[in-house]
């Protein structure tokens, strides 16, 4: 459920970002390099490639080795945010790169799921489109858990996915913090965890499975709330998430960004407007 969606801001920093959304040198013979989010320089995830056209994917690297929260913002998103706190999204803003961001307050409620096992997007809504990987013959692999929190057909031929990516495994957390966070999701709780947001709009250039579709996927790198993030999981209870979506790294058209507000405004699986 969207709670609130603010205006494009211009946030980040032009000198030594921990974070970036960028290229990867290109090899010999190739259109582009890898499109990578990179932390501390180091590449973190592989994301979609650029053509637009290939699978969707993040995959996790060896650069996804810590989380970014802010400590002296810990208590203040742990009592939860009741709307889009503008400290707390300029102090997260600094980690980002210089660009335009779309902020979001969301609702969600987060479903752990692994590669290759029952609700991996990549091994059956993406098989069911693209089909498996030409290479391996087998799905996409994000080498990394990740939650899933909604989705909803936009029309007869698109639909959106949404994913949220921790920077570390669930494996990594603390049990004792994850069940601590469950004890206080079972009451009243406006708990909220950060996260740096891109979206991709992948659509295949010809029918490969017979079940042509776009697909785009609104994913969320979790900045701060690994703990809160899997204890919603484990529980079953809603989690706030505040989203900073990069206009800029998004493999889609500004206008494409601008809808998601509207479409996070829906009820799951219930069909949108038609994509203008």
């Amino acid at each position: 459920m969207l709670i609130y969606a603010g205006p494009p801001q211009s946030l980040g920093t032009a000198s030594q970002p921990r974070i970036r959304f960028g290229e990867e040198p290109k090899t010999s013979g190739t259109w582009r390099g890898r499109r990578v989010l990179s932390l501390h320089d180091k590449p973190a995830f592989e994301l979609s490639f650029w053509c637009g056209t290939c699978a969707f994917l993040f995959e996790r690297l060896e650069g996804a080795n810590e989380t970014c929260s802010i400590p002296d913002l810990e208590q203040r998103l742990t009592d939860g945010l009741q709307h889009i706190d503008q400290e707390v999204m300029t102090r997260f803003g600094d980690l980002l790169p210089r660009g335009d961001f779309l902020p979001l307050l969301l609702t969600i409620e987060p479903r752990l799921v692994h590669p290759c096992r029952p609700g991996d997007y990549f091994a059956e809504e993406q098989v069911a489109v693209w089909g498996l990987n030409g290479f391996w013959g087998l799905p996409e692999n994000p080498r990394t858990p990740y939650y899933r929190t909604f989705d909803t057909r936009i029309d007869d031929g698109t639909h959106l996915f949404e994913f949220v990516v921790p920077m570390v495994p669930p494996s990594w957390n603390d049990p004792d913090r994850v069940a601590a966070h469950a004890r206080e999701l079972a009451g009243p709780s406006g708990m909220t965890a950060v996260a740096v947001s891109i979206l991709d709009v992948c659509e295949p250039a010809g029918d490969i499975t017979g079940d042509h579709a776009a697909h785009w996927a609104l994913t969320h790198f979790l900045l701060d709330g690994h703990h809160k993030m899997q204890a919603a999981a484990e529980t079953g209870r809603p989690l706030r998430l505040l989203s900073l979506l990069s206009v800029d790294a998004s493999l889609a058209e500004p206008d494409q960004v601008a809808r998601i507000p509207e479409l996070r405004a829906v009820p799951p699986g219930t069909p949108a407007d038609p994509v203008g």
